[in-house]
């Protein structure tokens, strides 16, 4: 079977995208959320072109798990810390007392967010393979 790192990585970038595009129309909730999915379909990438099979959803658990073969540093475990925060909340409303996610996430944290994601994002380019 084909190692597939590559579509996921190029998905992971498009997803990039889509958040920035979230973050431009004020969908603030989705851009946290989408972010978190940019980073885990590149650190999946990173894992399948090191043969490392990485399951589940904590970009956190992830990364440490890559630790044991590359040295990720500290500033990209905080990334992961906090785009972790934002794989459920930002969808289901009764992740709050009351209102939607909507009414919680802000700019701010959106911009946060997609600033984490690139920082991952960046740190996996730097050891994946190259184009071919």
């Amino acid at each position: 079977m084909a190692n597939r790192w590559r579509d996921w990585y190029e998905q992971g970038k498009r997803d990039l995208e889509r958040a920035r595009l979230d973050v431009q129309y004020e969908y603030y909730e989705w851009a946290c959320f989408t972010s978190q999915q940019a980073a885990e379909k590149v650190v999946k990438a990173l894992g399948l072109a090191r043969n490392i099979t990485l399951w589940g959803h904590s970009l956190t658990e992830m990364l440490k798990r890559l630790h044991q073969d590359i040295n990720v540093p500290q500033e990209i475990l905080d990334c992961a810390r906090l785009l972790d925060l934002y794989y459920i909340p930002p969808r289901y409303p009764n992740g709050f007392a009351a209102g939607k996610p909507a009414d919680y996430f802000t700019e701010k944290q959106a911009r946060e967010a997609l600033d984490a994601a690139s920082r991952i994002i960046r740190f996996c380019e730097s050891h994946l393979p190259g184009p071919g």
